[in-house]
């Protein structure tokens, strides 16, 4: 019986090394662990300017951008970065295959249970892109959805899809896409009538992007029912609070600053779009 007892304590001591193995390079492991010459893992989705791919093939992006800024205020010198579609973002994080995502994601309370938000970085608001003219003088989604035939594009997993159809689109008439890319695509080839997106991926592929065939739909009158839409922030698994809280007082050190507003006028991007609000909870209260 003493050895029998021996035995699962041994088993017991060994399940829990295992445990405090596999957590090292999670929780308040993985910070230093990243300062010691880590990698970090940085999940992106293809959705100018937060975040794309240049011709030559390197990352880069609002969100990639602060994202190195950020690491080398916290002496994390490797970063790898995984272009992940947009709707797999938050799984990849949570199985472990990523570290953080650097995509433009809004804060929204269904995410904040599954994932922990950074503090906000930007504040931008809807936009909608259409064919060029915009022959269905679509001026809001609201417009869109009562315009007879009307068919709207949004992201998957994008707040965009579920805004359209809590504000009354027919699913028949949502087309779920995979990347802001292939949503242009369907808005040049007239498969749907417009995309929903923030204003700022909206005006960068009319602007910069879409080869002579799309515009910005404008004027155009933001949803009331969007609430807190808008405030995008870095998000890390939950159990990651160190890493995630070292990261938003490198992101407080730096938002706003010269560097950080040169690095916005890149993408097209300026004061405007500074966050309104100074935490999670904040933009929370608003939903």
């Amino acid at each position: 019986m003493a050895r029998l007892l021996l035995a699962i304590a041994a088993i017991a001591v060994a399940l829990g090394m295992l445990f405090l193995t596999r957590a090292g390079g999670r929780g308040e492991g993985l910070l230093t662990r990243l300062r010691a010459g880590g990698v970090m893992r940085v999940g992106y989705a293809v959705e100018a300017p937060y975040s794309f791919v240049t011709d030559g093939g390197a990352v880069t992006g609002e969100s990639p951008g602060l994202a190195r800024a950020i690491a080398e205020r916290l002496g994390i010198g490797k970063l790898v970065f995984r272009q992940v579609e947009f709707g797999r973002l938050i799984d990849e994080l949570r199985s472990g295959a990523i570290d953080v995502i650097a995509a433009g994601m809004f804060i929204t309370p269904e995410r904040a249970q599954q994932v922990a938000f950074s503090v906000p970085t930007l504040q931008v608001t809807a936009g909608l892109l259409v064919q060029k003219g915009n022959p269905r003088s679509l001026d809001s989604y609201e417009a869109a959805i009562a315009a007879n035939g009307v068919k709207l594009a949004a992201l998957e997993g994008a707040v965009e899809r579920q805004l359209l159809l809590d504000l009354g689109l027919p699913p028949a008439r949502l087309v779920v896409v995979p990347d802001a890319v292939t949503g242009r695509a369907a808005v040049e080839s007239g498969a749907v009538d417009g995309l929903a997106l923030s204003a700022p991926a909206i005006r960068w592929m009319a602007l910069g992007g879409g080869l002579g065939r799309t515009d910005m739909a404008e004027p155009f009158r933001p949803p009331a029912a969007a609430r807190g839409l808008g405030s995008v922030a870095f998000a890390f698994r939950l159990e990651d609070a160190r890493l995630c809280a070292a990261w938003d007082d490198a992101l407080r050190e730096t938002i706003g600053g010269e560097a950080h507003r040169a690095m916005l006028g890149q993408f097209g991007l300026g004061a405007a779009e500074l966050p309104r609000f100074a935490d999670v909870d904040e933009v929370l209260d608003t939903w």
